[in-house]
């Protein structure tokens, strides 16, 4: 037998006994803390591939990768069946009394918490973004006002990873609980209330079930009793809500709870096999065919991969191998993301995220268990991305998400973040999706204009739309693009040119940028031009605004002749800005990091009237000496 197929041959007997352990319901263990060490067996890592190339352009998805898992008739009748609205009890077994709730396995995490955060939980805090607020402060009821971060954390039991990383069960479970207790009295009414988001009941019921043991004593039977009951009733709502979410995302969330509570209570594989034939058309509708989610945040694809980790833990308890489906998703959804890091191992912030750190990142990707080079084209997911040494430019070449998929959707347009080393020169602001925390909820708008980007501004006016509820109106319908390798006297370079018609139907001109970075990363050169969107240009003018958001350690300093600026780096490094227009000014502006934390830091900007007849305006940053 060659090694093809002793792992076929593993994989069909792992089926087996996943389906044997299922049907007579033999897979219960007890929470105990001293049970937990012992729980799973070291099995052969199924999320780990092997080292790959940089996945190729455009790269499609096959559509069989998105239906629901193959299974037998006999399944697809019992799928069929759940989905109709027959209980799983009568379904696995309609001659026999419903088993009593329970645990069939004790999950081991995979994806560590925030430890800071853990210990403000045990000393009677949450920690949310940075702003930490006394149990007692926060309303969980249904009428309770939290803003979107603390929403998400409070009702969404997402707190449980970071109080998992901040010690042991029998030291953390008195504070869980603690919680648990003053949710359950300030939410009395099943489906009432921002607690019964699809979401947010999705990332509850996932959290309870990975991380039982700090909310379930062993010695509490009475407790135990009642949060198992408590876990049933929520899966039977999922079960009936899944597909009802707000957007993609909390669909995916909704629908992994359902596929691990297949997993983990008692006759449990109608509501799986249901579950996820669900996920995989969540899936399918929310990725792009390279892998990126169609929101086009890299906040919202770290949210998505956590999801998916935390449901292959689920499978390894409970024994089962994973449908192939769900590590075709890991494989695909890590690649876009790494696409888009900065030398210093951080994101970029893009539609409404904050500049994750490197450590986060690097802990989420292992985690994962996908071992993987970035995305080398990630230009399907709206984004391009240059290379020149130490040199990272990373480019904004695509329409803003649409009103389904946005979540904080951002006017960003033809924007740019360049970093050099360790060393960000030109950013984003970012952050609106961590508004409520320490960034005030009041600028959340103004962090998804497209001044907030270092991109041109036409009479203050935002390229496209941005609405309410981080959804985007009018504006960009289409973005031309066009990268290519070109020759100059002292070397190459790479180039960027693309165009937008966000600006047309309000003041009929077009944006186009140019972007050239040198292939030793050691200069940018870029382009503004503006054009008539119609065969006759209209009379006038209108102010405009070219931005560049600096770095945070960047300190800058104006020319004498108003036409550039030095950049100076911590690591001592002096980079000239110079402006082909007058007018070159240095004003305040901030930047979100990606605990939500802001920063002051500057921004330069080319201002003042353009033609209606179009105009253009060159600017340069070059590293000196």
């Amino acid at each position: 037998m060659n090694a093809h197929s002793a792992e076929l041959s593993g994989k069909a007997r792992a089926a087996a006994e996943c389906k044997a352990k299922e049907d007579a319901g033999q897979l219960a263990i007890p929470l105990g803390e001293e049970s937990r060490g012992d729980l799973i067996e070291d099995k052969t890592d199924i999320e780990a591939p092997s080292e790959t190339a940089d996945l190729p352009p455009g790269r499609a998805l096959a559509l069989a990768d998105f239906g629901p898992p193959s299974v037998s008739a006999g399944e697809r009748l019992m799928r069929l069946a759940f989905g109709l609205g027959v209980a799983h009890s009568t379904i696995v077994a309609p001659f026999r009394k419903p088993q009593r709730p329970r645990l069939l396995a004790t999950v081991s995490p995979r994806l560590p918490g925030d430890r800071a955060a853990g210990m403000a939980l045990r000393a009677g805090h949450f920690y949310i973004c940075g702003v930490k607020a006394p149990f007692a402060q926060v309303d969980m009821g249904p009428l309770g006002n939290l803003s979107p971060p603390f929403e998400r954390v409070v009702h969404g039991f997402t707190w449980l990873r970071d109080l998992a990383s901040s010690g042991t069960p029998p030291q953390c479970r008195q504070v869980g609980e603690r919680l648990l207790m003053s949710w359950i009295e300030a939410n009395p009414v099943e489906g009432k209330g921002p607690a019964w988001k699809v979401e947010n009941v999705g990332l509850r019921l996932m959290s309870w079930l990975v991380h039982a043991p700090l909310l379930i004593s062993p010695d509490n039977r009475e407790l135990r009793f009642r949060m198992l009951v408590f876990m049933s009733d929520t899966a039977r709502w999922l079960d009936r809500n899944a597909g009802k979410a707000d957007d993609r995302l909390g669909e995916i969330a909704g629908w992994c709870a359902v596929v691990a509570a297949g997993l983990l209570l008692p006759q449990g594989k109608p509501r799986r096999l249901y579950g996820e034939a669900g996920l995989a058309k969540a899936l399918g509708e929310a990725m792009g065919e390279d892998g990126g989610l169609l929101s086009r945040s890299p906040d919202a694809q770290m949210q998505a991969i956590a999801s998916l980790i935390d449901l292959s833990a689920c499978y390894q308890a409970a024994e089962c191998e994973p449908p192939q489906m769900l590590r075709t998703m890991l494989h695909l959804l890590v690649p876009p993301l790494l696409a888009l890091r900065h030398g210093d191992g951080g994101l970029g912030n893009w539609q409404g995220g904050g500049a994750t750190n490197a450590a986060r990142l690097n802990t989420l990707i292992a985690a994962s268990g996908v071992r993987t080079r970035p995305l080398k084209d990630p230009g399907s997911w709206g984004y391009q991305r240059v290379t020149a040494r130490k040199a990272t430019l990373m480019f904004d070449g695509s329409p803003p998400p649409f009103g389904k998929h946005a979540r904080h959707g951002c006017a960003s347009t033809l924007a740019f973040e360049f970093s050099h080393g360790d060393h960000r020169l030109i950013v984003n602001c970012g952050g609106a999706g961590l508004a409520g925390g320490q960034v005030p909820v009041r600028i959340e708008q103004g962090l998804r204009a497209t001044a907030a980007h270092s991109t041109l501004v036409l009479g203050d006016a935002n390229s496209t739309a941005v609405l309410i509820d981080g959804k985007l109106g009018n504006g960009v319908g289409e973005v031309a693009i066009d990268t290519r390798e070109v020759k100059l006297e002292n070397g190459a370079a790479t180039r960027i040119e693309a165009s937008h018609d966000g600006y047309a139907g309000r003041f009929g001109l077009l944006h186009r940028r140019i972007l050239m970075l040198r292939d030793d990363g050691q200069e940018l050169r870029g382009e503004d031009v503006l054009e008539p969107s119609g065969r006759k240009g209209k009379r006038g003018k209108v102010p405009f605004a070219i931005r560049f958001h600096l770095g945070r350690h960047v300190e800058a300093t104006l020319g004498e002749n108003g036409r550039n600026a030095s950049l100076l780096l911590p690591d001592g490094s002096l980079w000239q800005f110079v402006s082909g227009a007058e007018g070159l000014l240095l004003e305040e502006s901030l930047w979100v990091d990606g605990n939500g934390k802001p920063h002051p830091v500057q921004q330069l900007v080319i201002e003042g009237f353009a033609s209606r007849g179009g105009g253009n305006f060159s600017w340069l940053l070059k590293r000196m000496g």
